[in-house]
């Protein structure tokens, strides 16, 4: 269990996160959306023991990461946007890196590569940006870990690889880990994210699951669009549109436009949102 309370963090006189309060459960595999300059990279680094609560707490399993307890640590991987190659294969770096991860496993390492279609014995300083990324996404999964964190995962991955990367996560996580995935690239991960966390410059503006967001919005994929809408947008065909679901009518939660619509109405959504 993550615990978050009122999470404080600045760069200098800049400030990026304030009064951050979440609670991350087991079990879940958690869509951390914003725009640019928000801090997700921040609270990742956090999490992950990499930098410290300015201000408030920060709580894995009621330890603070930052103390970096090597019991704590082995339970954590952090997968960062930038990856570097490094002048050995991929095999030999997974077998020299995942001894300082209890749970890891070669033989699974060795499975998810297959998955990914990348040759596990070629030197990672000779593999395209791509087949890196799959590398070490591929070792991030086969560390077990109770709590993973990946930051922009997808980016460098092209179409068939970003569906070899949903197959992965489905098939090789833990029902019990806690997942955080940052990402701008929200339709590639549409179908195994929820629930979604929104942040604001230094605020959550949304933390709730897919049903509870289906159970307050309606998502309308219609040809005309309402005035009193929230978000509407033309697409071919028509156009989409979200407004307040007063019918209880369920509906498919398009992440785009949700997130477009938690944007154009921050002061709404979090009154609607609150628990």
């Amino acid at each position: 269990m993550i615990r978050i309370n009122q999470l404080g963090f600045n760069y200098g006189n800049n400030v990026v996160l304030k009064d951050i309060t979440l609670n991350l459960e087991e079990g879940r595999i958690y869509g951390l959306l914003g725009e640019n300059g928000v801090g997700k990279t921040t609270l990742l680094t956090i999490l992950s023991g990499l930098k410290p609560a300015m201000n408030g707490t920060v709580e894995i399993d009621g330890r603070n990461p930052f103390k970096r307890e090597p019991s704590l640590l082995s339970s954590i991987f952090y997968l960062p946007d930038e990856v570097l190659p490094k002048r050995r294969s991929a095999m030999a770096f997974a077998r020299d890196m995942g001894q300082y991860w209890e749970k890891f496993s070669l033989e699974k390492f060795s499975g998810i590569m297959d998955v990914f279609e990348t040759d596990a014995n070629q030197r990672m300083d000779q593999m395209s940006l791509g087949q890196l990324k799959k590398a070490y996404i591929s070792f991030a999964l086969a560390c077990n870990t109770d709590y993973l964190f990946m930051d922009e995962p997808t980016n460098g991955l092209d179409i068939p690889s970003k569906a070899q990367f949903r197959k992965a996560i489905s098939k090789y996580t833990f029902e019990t880990a806690t997942i955080v995935i940052s990402t701008h690239q929200a339709r590639d991960l549409e179908a195994i994210i929820d629930p979604i966390i929104i942040l604001d410059r230094k605020s959550v503006l949304l933390n709730a699951s897919t049903a509870q967001i289906s159970e307050k919005l309606y998502f309308d994929y219609g040809t005309q669009i309402d005035p009193d809408a929230l978000y509407s947008e033309l697409i071919p065909g028509g156009c989409i549109q979200v407004t307040p679901n007063v019918s209880g009518t369920e509906s498919k939660v398009n992440i785009e436009a949700l997130f477009n619509t938690v944007m154009k109405n921050k002061e709404t959504i979090r009154e609607m949102f609150k628990q």
